[in-house]
């Protein structure tokens, strides 16, 4: 168990300073934006929602939070691999889909499989973008059962 924390935590960590250090290729195509966004998700998990940008169709996110539902309060954590789908003419709403992992930190640890949809409508004149995303899981770890996450959420891009 300690030794799964470890490797959850130096993966997203070096994923972390990836993003971070990734030229900026700018939020959805512009030149003018930063790639690199911050903010919050309310949901289940609830906690703080990470996205990085590599091109203007995809992007990295990372997601640390508190799981409320299922057991006891737990810690989670998330990252995802990200394609986006512009909607036609218009440069600030797309639809999204990935694929990526899951940690839940509690006294028995899980771990799956996360395949993430949603919607992210991104302000023009102001750095931050809006989210919504339902996110069908496969746990892996302990046993191998269907689950589920949704949020909304609000990021500011530096």
């Amino acid at each position: 168990m300690r030794l799964l924390k470890i490797i959850v935590f130096i993966s997203i960590t070096g994923l972390l300073v990836h993003c971070a250090s990734t030229p900026a290729r700018g939020q959805a195509g512009s030149d003018d934006r930063s790639n690199f966004g911050i903010g919050i998700m309310i949901g289940e998990p609830t906690g703080v929602s990470v996205k990085s940008w590599n091109s203007s169709r995809t992007a990295f996110d990372i997601g640390a939070a508190w799981s409320l539902t299922g057991r006891e309060e737990a810690l989670h954590m998330h990252s995802d691999f990200l394609w986006h789908s512009w909607f036609r003419n218009t440069e600030d709403l797309a639809f999204y889909y990935g694929i990526g992992g899951r940690v839940i930190f509690a006294d028995e640890a899980t771990a799956g499989a996360r395949f993430p949809l949603g919607l992210n409508l991104i302000f023009q004149t102001i750095p931050f973008d809006l989210f919504v995303e339902a996110v069908p899981i496969v746990d892996l770890t302990p046993e191998v059962e269907l689950a589920g996450n949704g949020a909304v959420g609000l990021r500011y891009y530096f």
